[in-house]
């Protein structure tokens, strides 16, 4: 999602030499294989937006599975970057890198401030140490490696697995297979209570594209929108849009996670970037792509 995003964000501002490639054609848990890729291609920027990545379920159910494979992926191409002299790099973390109880926006210099929300903690320990090694290899040899932090986020061409998605992509699958097969009900994971921030892709991917130009710093930067919402607000934000007519029923006895998680976004502000796409546009518009990838099936 973000990696097709980030493509056609540099595709519109007239990049058009870009090398990529699909997890199908280079593993980038595979150190040699990395290793060939850099020493054919030779790219002078890099954007490592891949990881893996999925909701509350999969974290906390494939704990060695987040913290090996991010662990593998960051570390072979951020060393790759070094060896091969890529002018710059922009490692993609991740909000969940913050402590549970951070303070409320949550401000950069939050990070090891505090425990981690348990249902993520190998997810976040693996962004934690890829900011750790671009900060390490900033102060060691030079390299300009930059973090950024985005918020959740959704979009085009994101994943809808049953079990495993994040929260706004399942809940858009949800609502749409309850409204299809007729049922009366839609069961939420949690209370409803804890807020979250939202922010449409291709957003991050300006934010991006802006930051590999405009910032320079071995501290990480938050990406987001600087808006919350609760968890019972989008699912009837996202009943709305589906056009589901049945109830909504929230399961108390599954896991909420961090109750409030807002971005302070003030640093990326000051520069001179804010974002575009409103939730109700943003997700109107992931509805469309599920739609036209999924709708048939």
């Amino acid at each position: 999602m973000v990696g097709s995003a980030i493509l056609r964000g540099l595709k519109a501002h007239g990049y058009t030499n870009v090398v990529v490639r699909t997890s199908d054609e280079l593993d980038l848990r595979n150190q040699q294989a990395v290793e060939r890729f850099f020493a054919k291609e030779h790219p002078d920027y890099v954007f490592l937006a891949a990881a893996r990545v999925g909701g509350i379920h999969a974290n906390n159910t494939y704990r060695a599975d987040f913290l090996y494979d991010n662990l593998a992926i960051q570390t072979n191409v951020i060393h790759q970057a070094y060896v091969h002299g890529v002018r710059k790099l922009l490692f993609l973390g991740s909000s969940c890198i913050y402590p549970k109880f951070a303070p409320q926006p949550i401000p950069e210099e939050a990070l090891l401030t505090g425990l981690l929300e348990p249902t993520n903690e190998p997810y976040a320990i693996a962004k934690i140490a890829g900011i750790k090694l671009c900060e390490a290899y900033r102060a060691q040899y030079g390299c300009e490696f930059i973090s950024v932090m985005p918020s959740n986020l959704y979009g085009y061409n994101n994943n809808y697995p049953p079990d495993n998605a994040h929260v706004l992509p399942a809940l858009i699958r949800r609502f749409h297979e309850a409204k299809v097969s007729g049922l009366e009900e839609v069961v939420v994971w949690g209370s409803g209570t804890p807020l979250r921030e939202f922010l449409f892709a291709d957003d991050l991917a300006e934010a991006c594209i802006f930051l590999m130009q405009q910032y320079d710093a071995a501290t990480p930067i938050n990406v987001g929108s600087g808006e919350e919402i609760s968890i019972r607000e989008l699912a009837e934000l996202i009943k709305s849009v589906t056009g589901y007519t049945g109830r909504l029923v929230f399961d108390p006895s599954k896991p909420d996670g961090t109750p409030r998680k807002l971005m302070d976004v003030r640093k990326i502000h000051a520069l001179g970037w804010h974002h575009s796409t409103t939730l109700p546009d943003g997700i109107q518009l992931a509805y469309e792509d599920f739609l036209r990838r999924f709708g048939n099936q």
